[in-house]
C-alpha cells in the first residue's frame, strides 16, 4: 500500500518558519514527482510546488516563490517543504501527494491526510 505522511505544521507568528516532512512508503518510491498543496478555509485546493524525484528539480507557485523550499533526502523516501516569512494568508491545511506519471502540474495519484500551518499577525 501506497502511504504518504505528513508532519511538521503547527502554530507560528507572522515572518517565522517550519518545515513540513512528507514520509512516503510503498509504491511512491517510484513516483516521478511530489507536490506539495494547500487548501486554506473556504478555498479550493492549491498548488504550492513540486519536485521530480530523480533530478530534484522544483517548481513554484508564485504566490510562494522566494518564501518556499522544497526538497527531497537522498533515500528518496521523503520530502521536504521549509516554508519561511510566513505570513496569515499561509494559513491552511498542506498536503503532499505523489504523481506517478511525468509532469508536475498534472492530477496526482497519492495523498496524505494533511498537516494544519497556522500562522498568527
Amino acid at each position: 500500500q501506497v502511504q504518504l505522511v505528513e508532519s511538521g505544521g503547527g502554530l507560528v507568528e507572522a515572518g517565522g518558519s517550519l518545515r513540513l516532512s512528507c514520509a512516503a512508503s510503498g509504491r511512491t518510491f517510484s513516483a516521478y514527482s511530489m507536490g506539495w498543496f494547500r487548501q486554506a478555509p473556504g478555498k479550493e485546493r492549491e498548488f504550492v510546488g513540486g519536485i521530480v524525484w530523480s533530478s530534484g528539480l522544483t517548481f513554484y507557485a508564485d504566490s510562494v516563490k522566494g518564501r518556499f523550499t522544497i526538497s527531497r533526502d537522498n533515500g528518496r523516501n521523503t520530502v521536504y517543504l521549509q516554508v519561511n516569512s510566513l505570513k496569515p494568508d499561509d494559513t491552511a491545511v498542506y498536503y503532499c501527494a505523489a504523481r506517478r506519471r511525468p509532469g508536475i502540474y498534472g492530477d496526482y495519484d497519492y495523498w496524505g491526510q494533511g498537516t494544519q500551518v497556522t500562522v498568527s499577525s
